[in-house]
């Protein structure tokens, strides 16, 4: 069974969408709770935001499945992303919101949650580190980028409204600093989005075990508001809004293409 999509591109762009999924298999939904069933935590529509990084030579991967079947984002033994704060994790038991996903005694048990890894996780993380191989084959360096997006206000998780632009660099250590410098300074050059380096969001497992600066993969994640694209209560894309948000989604991946491509000119 397909698991994930994969656009293989020319640029030495990798666009990783690892939460766009909403699928959730019968068998799994009918034992979760009504609110739960529509996967209301997927990173809603951002396969439409970043529709335009095909044109630019991208590679482009995405997974079908919801989070709520199994989190890409995370590590595959559990461990947890930002120690001490609360956090959903590998197969989520709760919502963004902290209500259950499962009804009552429905709750995957150790060998469900590995067998999830095994058809979903690992997939999709083989094509990730195969398609990293595969371009770094060809380009001296690349730059993958993780895109996500998030509810303006998620209390369990932050406090008050996020930035709308939450750029993540895991602290520094997944790029180079002269790309965190570039994208930062793209961020700073408009007036028409709040935003933040390394705030509440500084990149998910993906970033951290992917961004290898030394070994010519540099990674970056942008954690997106989604009221600046979407009706957060509906789902709804909101097409005028997504087009001003990609007024700065599109220099800010040109600015990764062009990092990787002058880099590789430089040395």
């Amino acid at each position: 069974m397909e698991t994930f999509h994969l656009h293989r591109g020319t640029a030495p762009l990798l666009v990783s969408l690892p939460h766009n999924g909403s699928f959730i298999p019968v068998d799994i939904a009918e034992r979760m709770q009504p609110l739960a069933q529509a996967s209301p935590d997927s990173d809603w529509h951002v396969d439409l935001l970043y529709d335009f990084a095909v044109g630019l030579g991208a590679s482009v991967i995405k997974p079908l499945a919801s989070r709520y079947v199994v989190d890409l984002n995370r590590p595959a033994d559990g461990h947890a992303l930002y120690p001490g704060r609360t956090e959903t994790g590998l197969v989520p038991t709760m919502m963004f919101d902290g209500a259950p996903i499962y009804r009552d005694g429905e709750t995957p048990g150790p060998d469900e949650t590995a067998a999830r890894v095994e058809q979903y996780w690992r997939p999709y993380h083989v094509a990730l580190a195969t398609e990293i191989a595969r371009m770094r084959d060809v380009h001296e360096r690349i730059v993958l980028w993780e895109g996500h997006s998030i509810r303006a206000e998620v209390p369990m998780l932050f406090e008050g409204r996020l930035p709308d632009l939450n750029l993540g660099t895991a602290d520094g250590s997944s790029c180079d600093p002269a790309l965190q410098a570039s994208l930062a300074a793209k961020l700073n050059g408009q007036q028409r989005y709040t935003h933040v380096v390394n705030g509440r969001f500084k990149g998910g497992y993906i970033t951290r075990a992917y961004g290898k600066p030394g070994g010519g993969v540099h990674a970056v994640q942008l954690e997106l508001a989604q009221l600046n694209y979407m009706d957060e209560k509906t789902f709804a894309y909101d097409e005028a809004k997504a087009a001003e948000l990609k007024e700065i989604l599109h220099p800010l991946l040109l600015a990764c293409i062009e990092f990787a491509q002058v880099g590789a000119t430089a040395s």
